[in-house]
């Protein structure tokens, strides 16, 4: 008879109704009996799996709308982006004018009309854009600097006031400082305020005392270091004692092979100015400007910082179809005053190889003026240990 019962029980014939109605039937059919330990445990375990039933089935259902309510939400958003359109794109890439039909109407031999190719007025532009020109990108030469430098009392002024000049000169530009025997971190301190690429070397090995040997041999040094490390740009000797403008540094970078233009410069006399340099005829040179009668030996008369020529002579002889493969390097052993034609014979072998900066030298770009104070007593570290003693005058 349990068997008959369990068989026939309303809980297996309508799973439909809710928790509450399933436990209330169940208990209502099996509470009669409270002697069997049968019906009770049956009565437990029918109402538990009807209520898991009615749990999986109302989980489903709640997944099932919320799919559905993301799921339009998701919609909606891709159909009314809320992000920016540019519109400069559309409006200038793509212009349609509508323009009324250009008709070409002739007569033929019997006199009747006739038409030709008709346009429907339609254009299509499409502007070229280039990224470049965004950013005002231009191509420059390298401009190399080398500046020899030694301990005197306006050290300090000179290379700060050169320093001062490069920087305003446009990217790239590498300012090569040579020093005697050792670097100084005086000078070193000056380099890295000025916010100029620059490399500080030491000529090694070369105790000399004279300053024309000592300038040649600094200036060798800068020379040897573009030489190894294969640097691309327009050589230009810049002692720091001279005065140069912005636009020189500018007109550099026109050079092709040799380029040298006139320099203005004290005499040693310091009575008068006098002029140093090339004769130009628009870009040729055809001649010399000399003053003094002991130069006149001299192949080409142009001052140290009159001249500027490209890199790739010192280590790539055969672009330029050099006939020797020396180093190229300025001479100790002539006289003064021969240091710079004794080189430039190296680099060129006439004027038809040279170019004029600017055309036709029409402007003086840089002066040479001897303003060095040889009297003055050279601090240590450009700062003075006591303060100047001030005397107050009574009256």
């Amino acid at each position: 008879m349990a068997s008959i019962r369990r068989t026939l029980s309303p809980l297996y014939q309508d799973r439909s109704y809710h928790i509450g109605v399933a436990s209330a039937q169940a208990h209502k059919l099996f509470s009669t009996n409270n002697n069997s330990g049968k019906y009770s445990s049956l009565t437990s375990t029918s109402a538990v799996s009807a209520a898991f039933v009615y749990i999986r089935r109302k989980g489903f259902r709640r997944s099932f709308y919320r799919c559905m309510i993301f799921f339009i939400l998701g919609l909606l958003l891709g159909v009314f982006p809320s992000g920016h359109v540019d519109n400069e794109i559309n409006k200038h890439d793509f212009s349609f004018e509508m323009k009324p039909p250009h008709v070409n109407v002739q007569l033929d031999t019997k006199g009747n009309f006739a038409l030709s190719a008709v346009s429907l007025g339609v254009e299509k532009t499409t502007p070229q854009l280039d990224r470049l020109s965004r950013f005002d990108y231009v191509e420059r030469k390298q401009v190399i600097v080398i500046t020899p430098t030694y301990n005197r009392a306006l050290q300090a002024y000179f290379l700060n006031r050169l320093g001062q000049v490069l920087r305003l000169v446009q990217p790239p530009l590498l300012w090569i400082v040579v020093e005697m025997t050792s670097a100084s971190a005086e000078t070193a301190e000056i380099l890295r305020k000025t916010g100029v690429m620059y490399r500080h070397l030491v000529c090694v090995n070369k105790n000399n005392t004279n300053v024309k040997d000592r300038g040649v041999h600094q200036r060798n040094a800068g020379l040897e270091h573009i030489e190894r490390h294969r640097l691309d740009g327009i050589v230009y000797f810049a002692d720091d004692d001279n005065v140069y403008s912005l636009e020189l540094f500018e007109s550099l970078r026109n050079i092709s092979r040799f380029g040298t233009w006139p320099v203005a410069m004290l005499a040693q006399s310091k009575n008068k100015a006098i002029l140093e340099g090339p004769v130009c005829n628009a870009s040729q040179v055809i001649g010399w400007h000399t003053n003094e009668k002991s130069k006149k030996l001299r192949r080409f008369h142009v001052d140290m910082s009159g001249f500027a020529f490209n890199s790739t002579i010192l280590w790539d002889p055969r672009r330029w179809k050099r006939p020797f493969s020396n180093p190229i390097r300025q001479l100790d052993t002539v006289k003064e005053g021969f240091q710079e034609t004794t080189f430039i014979e190296q680099v060129v072998e006439d004027e038809s190889q040279m170019e004029s900066v600017p055309p036709s030298c029409s402007r003086i770009l840089n002066w040479h003026l001897h303003l060095d104070a040889h009297g003055l007593v050279y601090p240590r570290g450009w700062l003075l240990q006591k303060n100047l003693e001030v005397v107050q005058l009574i009256r």
